[in-house]
Parts: C-alpha cells; structure tokens; sequence
C-alpha cells in the first residue's frame, strides 16, 4: 500500500471590516471569555466540545466541536503578541477528525474610524495534505466576521 502524498500549500488574505462599535467594544469581544465565547464558540449548528481561553501573551485558546453533525474541527491558538486596543496576533492550528490540516499566522488590527472601528484580519496559512485550502478558510473566517458583526449589533 502506498502512503499518502504529503504537500503544502500557501495561501493568504486580509479582511477589513467597519463595525459600528467603538474599539473597546470590538476589543472586549476578543479579551472577554463570555464575549467571544457567545460570537466565536457557539453557533445553532454547532454542537461544542473541548473549549479553552487564555488570553494572555504565551495563553491557548481551543475551541472544539462538530458543525451539522460533520466531522470534528478542532482549533488551537497560541497568543504571541497582545497591545491593548490596537493589535492581537496569534498562531493557530486545525485539525479535522483529528488530521492536522493547517497551520496558520493571523494579526487582529484594531483602529478607531468615524463609524467606529476598522478592524483589519490578515492571515498567512499553511495548508496541509489538501485536505484545507486558503479559499476555504477565507469563506470560513468571513462567516466568524459576520457573527462578530452580528454580536456587536445586538
């Protein structure tokens, strides 16, 4: 039997939005646990497993579970850089059904704007195996976009 055929691929983007919330607003929905559990770790077709938060330079955050009943996603992300108000980066890792699919460097940029803040989400990934792909996690990181959105609103 033939071994699978391991590749990597490159991929990145950036995603800008405008919320109508001030920084500190935005900033607390990724600094408070309640918060970014209630728009990040939860969703109607989510069913939660394993969830961590740390947020601290050095801190982990896992946030685990299935969507619609599918495999088993697993997020793990590891603070590396935190200035208050104005930037977060991490490194984070996922894995589906426990395969390692990707690995990835992402800034969280925060600045205030006249509607409220802009914040800016750009990542460089490493996509493992084909088994994930840059267009993938871009549409999947525009829907976590929109349920911040939609939390932010409320």
């Amino acid at each position: 039997m033939t071994a699978p055929r391991r590749t990597v691929a490159h991929a990145g983007f950036t995603l800008v939005r405008d919320y109508p919330a001030s920084v500190a607003q935005v900033w607390a929905a990724f600094a408070d646990e309640d918060q970014k559990r209630t728009w990040f770790g939860t969703d109607d077709a989510w069913a939660a497993g394993e969830w961590r938060f740390d947020f601290r330079v050095g801190g982990v955050d896992v946030a685990e579970g299935e969507f619609h009943g599918g495999p088993l996603s697993r997020y793990e992300a590891r603070y590396t850089d935190i200035v208050e108000n104005e930037r977060i980066v991490v490194t984070y890792d996922m894995w589906l059904d426990g395969d390692h699919i990707s690995t990835s460097v992402v800034s969280f940029e925060f600045e205030p704007v006249a509607i409220g803040t802009r914040f800016t989400h750009t990542e460089h990934g490493v996509h493992l195996d084909g088994l994930d792909d840059g267009a993938g996690r871009r549409e999947g990181t525009v829907g976590v976009l929109d349920r911040l959105a939609a939390f932010l609103a409320r």
